[in-house]
């Protein structure tokens, strides 16, 4: 069955991200626009989750617990979780590997943390839009441990992306899916490389804006509902 899905959406603690991005105003600008499924990937945190998933629930949108990772090398990964549980074991093994600095609201933004009634519960002080130790290939291996799957974020960028900063895809690696920008054209890009031809192509809207998330513009075929379907898709 196919379903609209939109899978790399930063809440208000991602420091990038606009205050208004609350568990509350995601879901419902989600289901204004009709998706069925939508990832949390704040960078480096999975803190905003619980909030996300438990409006979702009630709402009847799934929401896959994620992060956007920043590896060592400066590359962004989108990594996705079985459930909230395994996606907190993996942030606990990045928060021991994030450098010890605090964030700054004046130049990067506030980093704020929700409940499920969009009140603000707390911030988070380390900066967490930075790289953390981890490089590529220990956290693919992490993740993958935990159940999870990794999709190289926005290829297609200058900034962040494995192919610009590896100057490729390695196929060590197995990637089945890659992302691409919400604006990034498909066949142009394939024109540029042609040796990415073999892989299957996401494309997500990476929103720190309400207005950003997806309409109805990506779907995948999955035999039901569920995050297990989706992980076994893009595994």
């Amino acid at each position: 069955m196919k379903y609209w899905v939109d899978l790399h959406i930063h809440t208000c603690l991602s420091p990038c991200a606009e205050d208004d991005m609350t568990p509350n105003n995601i879901v419902n600008m989600a289901l204004i626009k009709g998706l069925d499924i939508i990832a949390i990937t704040d960078h480096n945190s999975a803190r905003n989750l619980e909030a996300v998933i438990e409006v979702g629930k009630r709402q009847g949108l799934l929401v896959i617990p994620g992060m956007e990772l920043c590896t060592a090398e400066e590359i962004h990964l989108v990594c996705l979780f079985p459930s909230l549980e395994l996606a907190h074991a993996f942030e606990k093994l990045v928060y021991s590997n994030l450098y010890p600095i605090l964030n700054r609201e004046d130049i990067f933004g506030p980093q704020i943390l929700m409940d499920p009634e969009d009140n603000m519960i707390g911030k988070e002080t380390r900066l967490l839009s930075g790289a953390c130790k981890l490089d590529v290939e220990t956290a693919i291996k992490e993740v993958r441990d935990l159940g999870g799957i990794v999709i190289p974020a926005h290829i297609d960028r200058q900034s962040y992306s494995m192919l610009n900063t590896l100057g490729a895809i390695p196929s060590e690696y197995c990637f089945k899916y890659l992302e691409l920008s919400r604006n990034c054209s498909f066949g142009k890009f394939l024109s540029e490389n042609p040796s990415l031809d073999p892989y299957h192509y996401i494309q997500s809207s990476d929103a720190h804006y309400l207005g950003d998330i997806l309409e109805q513009e990506v779907s995948l075929d999955l035999k039901d509902k569920t995050i297990e379907s989706l992980l076994d898709l893009l595994r």
